[in-house]
Parts: structure tokens; C-alpha cells; sequence
């Protein structure tokens, strides 16, 4: 007796869902994209056909009609002396980009790019391997803008927006994080407040010391300029430019630190020459990484929300891709108070 042959059971097509529904099969291929030109009950019963039937929608033949890809790509640096992408903000940030993403049926792509290199939006939007881009650059990240921006590629920044360009942005009140920072060392008591910013060029920076003299003004503190330095938002340089302001100020009382990172690198040299945190030397940093908790003394911040800020940055982009609605948001900060001060 011979085996009985396995019947393989047809899959469902869209035609057949189109037979049973009584409509053509492009209102069934609108209808399962949530398309707004279909009406909603015209959707539910479409949808209802397709999971009675166990339709599933061929995804990559679904990319290649739209021309879409259903994937955003996450630009930052190369792996440079220079610079680190194995940093906490960046990690902590992609954790709300993907959450974003994975809500509208998104995929990440990590794109590690060299500053100079001018030719990468194009091979990533030509070759189909990208929808849009989120760009987290610092270095040379205004020609990457430019560059952009004359491609006509959907992309959204992190940061101030430039005046000559219009373009999607996620930005954080810095004018008022530094304000809350100063102000708040300054209602401590502390006379001398240092300010380790961030890169100077930085126009988020520039509005963090607007911020930091503004608040030392109202106190009636002066802004001494030998108690202003830059770094680059690293824990090395953290620790190098607090060495450099108690060389030039000594006597300084408090600092505020334009980045987490820094701020514990700033701290580790306060301990390594004997000042305590916050008796002698008081110290708040900026963004409220998670590491914030776990070190000693537990370190005041200013929160940008940075959950928040990655989720806004894939929904905002996911929109401009949608409706070229060029959309420009500020999150609003807090300031954490902890140990340091």
C-alpha cells in the first residue's frame, strides 16, 4: 500500500481574500496598508477575511511595489581616536529610536560613516537599502546637513536647526538646562561655579552657557572666564578639562558639566587629588545617563529624557517620509537632584 501523499494546503493570495470580500484586489492591497482612501469597514471585513484565512503579506515583493525598504538607517562616526560609538548616549538613545521604529513596522540599520566621505546617502537610498536617515553626527555634521538637503533625502538631526535649511529636528532645551544647572549650584551657596562645556562650536553648547551666565548673573555672581573650558562630551576629556580649570581656578567651588560622561571623569580627578563631592568641589552633569545612579557620589544632572528624544526622532522622520511635514521639536529638561550637589 503506498504512502499517502501529503496535501499541501494552497496558501492564500490576495485575489482570493478580493473574491470573498466582493471588492478588486487593489482596494484589498490598500485596505491591509491602512490606507486612508479605503473606508473602515471596508478594512475590517478585508482584515477579518485575511486573518480567517491566514493571509500573510510577502514583505520583500510589498518593498520592491512600494519602493521601500522599511528600514531607517542610524548615522554616526566610524570608530576613530577621535571618537567613540560605544558611548552610553548613543546606546541609550537607540534604545527609543528601535522602540519608535518597531511600533510602525520599522527595521534599524547602523551606519558608521567617515566624516569626509561624501557618498553615502547615495548609495544607501540609490541601492534601496534605506528609507531615511537619523543623523547623530558631530563631526562635519553641518556639510553632512548640507549634503543632505540637496539630495532631497528624508532625514531628521539631532540639534539646533540651521537657519539656511529646512529639514526635520529633535532638539533639548538647552538654554534652560543651563540655567536650571547654574541656578541650582548657585542656591546651594557656592560662589565660584565653573562651566565645562562641550565643544564650543556647538550652538547646543553656546545656548547651555547662555543658560549658565544667565543664572550666575541673577544671583549676582560674575562669569569669570578663566572658569570656562571646552571639551568633547568624553570621560577623558572630562578628566583633562577639570585638570586644566584647577590649574587655572584653583578655587573654584562647583562645576557644571555639559555631559554625564564628562561630569565622572571630572569627578574621578576632584577624588584623585584629594576635593570632596559635593563638600568641596559641587558637580552636575547633563543628560542623566543611566550611570548616573550607580556611581559615587551619585551624580545631579540635568534629564533630557533620552528615551523620549530617540522615539521622536524615528516618529518625526517616519512622518516626513509619509507627508514632507518638516516638524521641529524640543524636548523639555529637568533637573535630577542627587549627591554631587
Amino acid at each position: 500500500m503506498k504512502p499517502r501523499a501529503v496535501e499541501k494546503k494552497k496558501a492564500c493570495t490576495i485575489a482570493d481574500i478580493a473574491r470573498e470580500a466582493g471588492v478588486s484586489k487593489s482596494t484589498v492591497s490598500r485596505a491591509l496598508n491602512d490606507n486612508p482612501l479605503i473606508g473602515d469597514g471596508t478594512k475590517q471585513k478585508i482584515n477579518a477575511i485575511a486573518k480567517k484565512r491566514h493571509f500573510q503579506i510577502n514583505m520583500p515583493a510589498r518593498r520592491l511595489t512600494l519602493k521601500q525598504s522599511n528600514t531607517i538607517a542610524f548615522v554616526t562616526h566610524s570608530m576613530y581616536k577621535q571618537f567613540s560609538v560605544c558611548d552610553l548616549f548613543t546606546m541609550e538613545i537607540l534604545g527609543g529610536i528601535t522602540s519608535g521604529l518597531k511600533e510602525q513596522g520599522y527595521d534599524l540599520l547602523m551606519l558608521f560613516v567617515d566624516p569626509c566621505d561624501a557618498d553615502w546617502p547615495a548609495q544607501h537610498l540609490a541601492a534601496g537599502r534605506a528609507d531615511g536617515f537619523i543623523l547623530m553626527t558631530s563631526t562635519r555634521k553641518q556639510a553632512h546637513i548640507k549634503m543632505l538637503v540637496e539630495m532631497d533625502a528624508p532625514f531628521i538631526a539631532w540639534g539646533i536647526p540651521h537657519p539656511k535649511y529646512s529639514y526635520c529636528t529633535v532638539i533639548g532645551d538647552d538654554l534652560t538646562g543651563g540655567k536650571l544647572a547654574a541656578g541650582h549650584l548657585a542656591g546651594l551657596g557656592r560662589k565660584r561655579i565653573a562651566f565645562l562645556g562641550g565643544p564650543s562650536e556647538e550652538k547646543e553648547v553656546s545656548l547651555r552657557f547662555e543658560g549658565y551666565s544667565t543664572a550666575l548673573q541673577e544671583a549676582g555672581l560674575i562669569v569669570d572666564p578663566l572658569r570656562v573650558v571646552h571639551g568633547d562630551y568624553s570621560d577623558k576629556s572630562g578628566a583633562e578639562k577639570m585638570r586644566s580649570l584647577l590649574d587655572r581656578a584653583p578655587d573654584l567651588d562647583a562645576v557644571f558639566v555639559n555631559s554625564d560622561l564628562m561630569a565622572i571623569g571630572a569627578m574621578q580627578v576632584l577624588r584623585e587629588i584629594g576635593k570632596r563631592v559635593p563638600e568641596d568641589v559641587a558637580v552636575v552633569g547633563y543628560d542623566n545617563l543611566s550611570i548616573t545612579e550607580k556611581v559615587t557620589p551619585t551624580l545631579t544632572t540635568v534629564s533630557q529624557n533620552i528615551p523620549l528624544v530617540g522615539k521622536l526622532l524615528a516618529q518625526n522622520l517616519l512622518q516626513y517620509i509619509r507627508t514632507r511635514a518638516v516638524t521641529h521639536t524640543t524636548v523639555p529638561v529637568e533637573l535630577v537632584v542627587r549627591q554631587s550637589a
